[in-house]
């Protein structure tokens, strides 16, 4: 059994809320193992065989809709993605690791689109950005909350879902996927 992680989009914000006992019982129901919540914010920890993981992501966004009435993007990242993420990450340990962000991706965005959202936030804002496997890098210099780059934004620039996490809440989850 390998260990995965579920990165979900839109859990617990904008009124969104789903506790994290209910999010692994609804995945119990649906027969799979080794569930563990970290963070407070939709990242649910499996254990899944090695079958391939195609339409996993799908399932995972069916649940949170049918059970949660939660439209959700879910990003599902192996140990190596998320080691990736936080090692890989070029803006980790340059500010603060709640500033330098991973933003998960459904795919790989096109380099053309990558550099056109690249050069329309450097006119918008200060935040930095690099991409990666399928994921793009954010540092945000002055705090996510201070930022006019939104997943909305980034969606309409690069024409792909995503949902984001901070590289120390990336590193809580690392730790525990060991």
């Amino acid at each position: 059994m390998t260990r995965y992680v579920a990165l979900f989009g839109s859990i617990n914000v904008g009124g969104n809320r789903v506790t994290m006992a209910d999010l692994r019982y609804a995945f119990e129901r649906e027969g799979l193992t080794g569930l563990e919540t970290v963070v407070a914010s939709g990242n649910l920890l499996f254990d899944y065989d090695d079958r391939p993981l195609d339409g996993l992501e799908d399932l995972f966004s069916h649940v949170m809709l049918d059970r949660f009435d939660i439209k959700s993007f879910v990003a599902v990242r192996d140990r190596a993605a998320i080691a990736e993420a936080v090692e890989g990450n070029p803006f980790t340990g340059i500010g603060q690791d709640n500033f330098a962000h991973t933003l998960f991706l459904e795919r790989q965005p096109e380099q053309a689109a990558f550099d056109k959202l690249a050069a329309d936030q450097a006119m918008r804002g200060m935040e930095k950005l690099a991409i990666g496997n399928r994921s793009i890098y954010i540092d945000f210099a002055n705090g996510v909350a201070e930022s006019k780059l939104t997943g909305a934004f980034i969606e309409r620039r690069l024409g792909c879902r995503g949902t984001a996490r901070n590289v120390r809440s990336l590193a809580r989850i690392l730790a525990k996927m060991s």
